[in-house]
């Protein structure tokens, strides 16, 4: 897992009027409405006695401590220690992190790292948002598997003859099957491709747009090391363009937030049916992923026979060894030895600024010599 990436942390819908508990990168951090609606992320742990922040309650424009009452702002600064006084000065060392907030496309994401906003990885951009013609659904789940996993999952053209009897004929055709040419794409910060595959008819409601046998335009790219895009055009005037966005929980679970872009049944009447159709495609992912042996990406390609299908797969491999290099990979070993006897925070863009931090910032891999001078992504784009 990586610090200095976007991460969903809820939808928006989820964020109310009272602090929520998320955990992500095996850290739990505390989401808050301030008065005016604007959404906060601070690590959840109060710097006074170990309280958690989410347990408490909203006042003002400050998440409050359920412990002894302390209050922080939106930027982890303390506004208030009870026990001192209404009057007593609070000093800066109380501080928690705070992280940038970005909401749109009905998430609420967080930046959790410490890069400065010019040299962040932006987030996945959904350029069909708001435009004339097409229409958005948003779902989420949570699966028990590691989030690396399930992005190579996503990026993998091979596995839909098999997994997915909506894209590919399970296996029976055996004798004509063969991935196609993939068409590489490239940006700064990630790898795509698309392919031409034969697919069966569209079921249901969508069988009016392909009624019989024909060829499925699909491309498909990891954006950073937690965001996929997939677009799907089963026919000429027939898109599905889906943007996957990932939160891994820890080693364990990961939680998915799929936007959908379509350009056609544009009534509001047709997203449950829409929904229901990607959560069918859903469920088969999640069955082949929660069942991997094993659970994470081996350290080694050694240790996986790769084939010419799996070169996305291997080019989202490098950029996370890149990003390793660079120091942003979290050292778990590290954070498993401490037995729970250390409060860790993922580091913010605020401990650039000052010293003197009560919780220890997250045990990283230690960066390569000279990484830190490269421009980000350049090798895994090249």
């Amino acid at each position: 897992m990586y610090i200095n990436f976007w991460y969903p942390m809820a939808t928006s819908e989820e964020l109310q009027d009272k602090p929520l508990r998320v955990r992500a990168l095996a850290q739990d951090f505390v989401v808050y409405r301030d008065s005016q609606g604007k959404a906060h992320c601070l690590s959840n742990t109060c710097t006074h006695r170990g309280g958690a922040l989410a347990a408490g309650k909203i006042i003002g424009d400050n998440v409050q401590c359920p412990y002894h009452g302390w209050q922080f702002d939106g930027d982890g600064h303390c506004r208030r220690i009870p026990s001192l006084g209404i009057k007593a000065s609070v000093p800066g060392r109380t501080r928690v992190d705070g992280y940038p907030v970005d909401e749109r496309y009905g998430l609420i994401f967080a930046f959790l790292g410490d890069l400065p906003e010019s040299e962040r990885p932006p987030i996945m951009e959904v350029k069909e948002w708001g435009q004339d013609g097409w229409r958005a659904t948003l779902q989420h789940f949570e699966i028990k598997g590691y989030y690396e996993r399930s992005i190579e999952n996503g990026i993998d053209p091979a596995h839909n003859e098999y997994v997915h009897d909506t894209h590919g004929f399970s296996g029976e055709r055996e004798e004509e099957y063969k991935v196609g040419d993939m068409r590489m794409e490239e940006s700064a910060w990630g790898r795509g491709f698309w392919h031409t595959f034969k697919a069966p008819p569209l079921q249901g409601d969508l069988k009016k747009y392909r009624p019989g046998e024909g060829d499925l335009e699909a491309g498909t790219g990891y954006h950073g090391t937690n965001h996929v895009w997939t677009f799907i055009h089963p026919a000429p005037n027939y898109l599905i363009h889906q943007y996957l966005f990932e939160r891994p929980i820890d080693e364990e679970k990961t939680h998915l937030y799929l936007v959908c872009e379509r350009n056609f049944a544009l009534e509001e009447k047709s997203d449950a049916y829409v929904i229901e159709r990607n959560q069918y495609v859903a469920n088969q992912d999640v069955k082949i992923i929660e069942n991997l042996h094993p659970t994470m990406t081996p350290d080694t390609n050694t240790k996986e026979f790769m084939v010419p299908s799996d070169k996305c797969i291997l080019l989202y491999r490098e950029a996370q060894k890149e990003w390793e290099q660079k120091g942003w990979r979290i050292d778990m070993d590290a954070v498993h030895a401490s037995r729970g006897k250390v409060a860790y925070a993922i580091p913010s863009p605020g401990r650039r600024e000052s010293k003197g931090w009560v919780l220890d910032p997250v045990p990283l891999v230690a960066a390569s010599k000279g990484s830190q001078d490269s421009k980000p992504g350049l090798k895994a784009a090249g």
